[in-house]
């Protein structure tokens, strides 16, 4: 692990409501190296989806500093973050986001329109991404024709697309039954093991086992960080 991909240091995160300033983040500091696997767990209301948000550069923090690949997020201006992000960040959401009247292939080359690529490398790129996560044979479908676990392989097609260093996937198995979840974390460990870095929340203790790492969060801050147990790591990555 070459050097921190992700540095947070105070990072606090405050919403207003009715009755007043509601505190989401309360001083968060965390380190994740390049190369790392972390299950970010928490009950509903702890904060993690907060924090991912943030991690995300999709939202920006009330207080504390967050670096990316060495950068201060809070010293960028709206285009260097956004091509900050396009460049390094892929995402996986829950609901697979996918649109509805484009092909397989148009979904996953669609962060490439928007990092200037020409369409036949647009094409050519999205191709190998589909084939990577098995559906090489789908890039003319559309995602009303194929399961929910073949929507979530494309997302993450979608997500490798720019050649990330860094995925964030928010409950990516939340919508999935337990043996399509398995083959989905099963393709997290290996994309995992060709260098990426991933950040996974999750509320599902299985799914955490996948992870080399689980940091458990609760009203707003961190309460533990952990490596996750060696036999545990080892059942599910086979």
């Amino acid at each position: 692990m070459s050097e921190a991909i992700i540095r947070v240091a105070g990072l606090g995160k405050s919403y207003l409501t009715a009755a007043g300033p509601f505190p989401a983040l309360r001083g968060v500091d965390l380190v994740i190296e390049a190369g790392e696997f972390v299950a970010i767990m928490g009950p509903s209301g702890s904060g993690k989806s907060t924090f991912m948000n943030l991690l995300g550069c999709l939202d920006t923090p009330s207080s504390g500093d967050y670096f990316l690949v060495g950068r201060n997020a809070a010293q960028l201006s709206k285009d260097e973050l956004a091509a900050l992000r396009n460049r390094t960040i892929g995402f996986v959401f829950q609901g697979f986001n996918l649109l509805p009247r484009m092909t397989l292939e148009d979904n996953v080359a669609l962060p490439l329109v928007y990092a200037g690529f020409e369409r036949e490398a647009r094409r050519a790129r999205a191709r190998l991404e589909l084939g990577r996560v098995g559906l090489g044979d789908y890039t003319a479908s559309l995602p009303s024709r194929i399961s929910g676990g073949q929507q979530q392989r494309v997302a993450i097609a979608r997500a490798l697309a720019n050649s990330p260093q860094l995925i964030l996937a928010d409950e990516p198995t939340g919508n999935l039954d337990s043996h399509t979840s398995e083959e989905i974390m099963a393709l997290f460990v290996e994309l995992n093991r060709e260098g990426i870095t991933i950040v996974l929340v999750t509320h599902e203790a299985d799914i955490a086992a996948y992870a080399r790492r689980q940091v458990r969060f609760r009203d707003g801050l961190i309460v533990s960080d952990l490596p996750t147990p060696a036999p545990a790591l080892a059942a599910a990555a086979c």
